[in-house]
């Protein structure tokens, strides 16, 4: 199955996990599901990992990591994009720690891609990033940017069966900074897959909780009811201000909070991309116009990349009177299928990227 990937907010998809389970609504016509049930016959990739049944594809709660596909990345010498598991949850309770933490060392040791995460379990991806301080500290007597970086390369080396080629593959990461950069990882993105205001809430916090992240991102596709993320979007000088709050509140408190949490940064930390679509496929829900503009207004109002992928299966349709100007309160969705609907919000296409990219 090719890397290349008709998604309009990456270049790529890297999917080293196979398998995975329904979290929330949004899930209901999981695309995913449906590509892993087509693909599950015997001597398929996905044999085991999902089914066609009489109640349409549904996947079997088999979740592992395939080692042959971690290298993927290392062979890509253009810079790109790279949708991380486009067809798993990179957090997913049946993954193991050490497997996530091999995945991070991949990420590791390409610097010159831009690797996209997005997770409906911020709750693990919170309790990974605990755990890997204490991996990180187990192979070192400190707990240090490198260690935790020469951790995850370690857990790679590992699931790769340390072989020759692998070690071969992964042994630029070790050497200048390779091994010594910063972390988290610059290039890599972390975000929340959100269907509604209440999975945002219960998501989009714990998400913001995890310090310094180079991007933060909200993806709302299938996008199933209005959102409000306002609260989560701040511009810069409404950071600055509660960022220097912060500091002087947490200073005294810092001690006693989790480990990679007693950054007061983190408490200010607000979303650089939103991301929004329609659902498409059988059984597609239909996105209102009208939530889709709610989304771009609040960005527009922080300074934040508002990104619509496509209207899905629906398209808004409304009456218009004799001069042109529409009737108000005649909004109404057509299904009209994918590639009708288009990706055209009040006449334009809206492309936007962190820090101003395209």
């Amino acid at each position: 199955m090719s890397n290349l990937t008709a998604i309009e907010w990456t270049d790529a998809t890297w999917n080293p996990v196979r398998g995975c389970s329904r979290v929330s609504e949004g899930c209901r016509n999981c695309y995913a599901e449906r590509v892993a049930a087509r693909f599950s016959g015997a001597g398929l990739p996905y044999h085991g990992f999902a089914d066609m049944t009489p109640r349409g594809p549904r996947w079997t709660g088999r979740v592992e990591l395939v080692p042959g596909k971690l290298a993927e990345p290392l062979g890509w010498r253009r810079p790109r994009r790279v949708f991380v598991n486009s067809m798993s949850d990179l957090f997913h309770e049946e993954l193991g720690f050490e497997d996530i933490a091999a995945v991070w060392g991949i990420m590791a040791a390409c610097p010159r891609h831009t690797f996209q995460i997005l997770t409906k379990r911020p709750e693990r991806m919170r309790d990974w990033f605990l755990w890997m301080r204490e991996f990180a500290l187990s192979q070192r007597d400190i707990v240090s940017a490198p260690s935790m970086r020469q951790a995850a390369l370690k857990a790679a080396f590992t699931a790769m069966g340390e072989t020759g080629a692998a070690e071969r593959r992964l042994g630029r990461a070790w050497e200048g900074d390779g091994a010594r950069g910063p972390w988290p990882l610059p290039n890599v993105w972390i975000g929340v897959s959100v269907e509604d205001q209440a999975t945002a809430d219960a998501r989009v916090p714990l998400l913001l909780e995890l310090g310094q992240v180079a991007v933060r991102f909200v993806s709302a596709e299938p996008l199933l009811g209005p959102l409000d993320l306002s609260q989560w979007l701040m511009d810069k000088q409404e950071r600055h201000d509660r960022r220097t709050t912060a500091y002087q509140r947490f200073a005294l408190q810092a001690r006693a909070l989790p480990p990679n949490l007693a950054d007061p940064a983190a408490y200010t930390a607000s979303l650089d991309w939103v991301i929004a679509g329609g659902e498409s496929g059988p059984g597609a829900r239909p996105a209102q116009r009208e939530w889709a503009r709610l989304l771009r207004d609040q960005c527009e109002a922080a300074g934040a990349a508002f990104f619509f992928k496509q209207w899905g299966e629906h398209a808004p349709n409304w009456l218009h009177h004799r001069d042109g100007r529409e009737v108000p309160g005649s909004v109404w969705m057509d299904r009209v299928g994918k590639r009708a609907a288009g990706r055209l919000l009040d006449g334009r296409e809206h492309n936007g990227f962190p820090g101003g990219g395209s």
